[in-house]
């Protein structure tokens, strides 16, 4: 199974891209110019909550404890498919699904008509609390973590020779 995606790592980003431009436009469509689920009808743990380390500070809505559910059930679509799993093909969906979460926050500002990429600015955007070099810390967490499992879906999938 991660003999495709191996030898077509240009498809495995097109088809992750496209997911995420999907995705980016349905959430638009639900919330509008309010992010991070701020006027939806869902539940939110308290600020107090410790669990919110795992969401970069930001409130824990039910909204996103299930979208991001659904996303990782998808991505783990082949695994229960075909029935097999090991450490790289579990190392490179992971890493799939930290870009697609990237590329699909990303896409949802830019794509967003009360936002736009001129409108991607930390002052505007108060859910991403943490930025540098004028992106959001987590994309930057989330992409290292992607980079690192890629490379090891990779490496550990090569062939050596003795």
């Amino acid at each position: 199974m991660l003999t495709l995606l191996h030898h077509m790592p240009w498809m495995c980003l097109l088809w992750i891209i496209l997911m995420a431009f999907l995705f980016a436009q349905l959430e638009i469509q639900i919330e509008g110019p309010h992010g991070w689920a701020s006027h939806l009808p869902t539940w939110r743990l308290p600020a107090t909550s410790p669990l919110r380390l795992l969401f970069g500070g930001r409130h824990i809505t039910g909204y996103h404890v299930f979208a991001f559910s659904f996303m990782a059930l998808a991505f783990h679509w082949p695994l229960a498919l075909f029935g097999h799993c090991s450490l790289p093909i579990e190392a490179r969906i992971l890493a799939s699904l930290a870009l697609f979460w990237i590329l699909e926050d990303f896409l949802w500002f830019v794509l967003n008509p009360a936002y736009g990429l001129s409108r991607f600015k930390q002052h505007h955007i108060p859910w991403h609390p943490h930025w540098f070099c004028g992106v959001p810390v987590d994309y930057l967490v989330m992409s290292a973590i992607a980079i690192t499992l890629f490379a090891y879906s990779v490496w550990a999938t090569t062939p050596r020779s003795l």
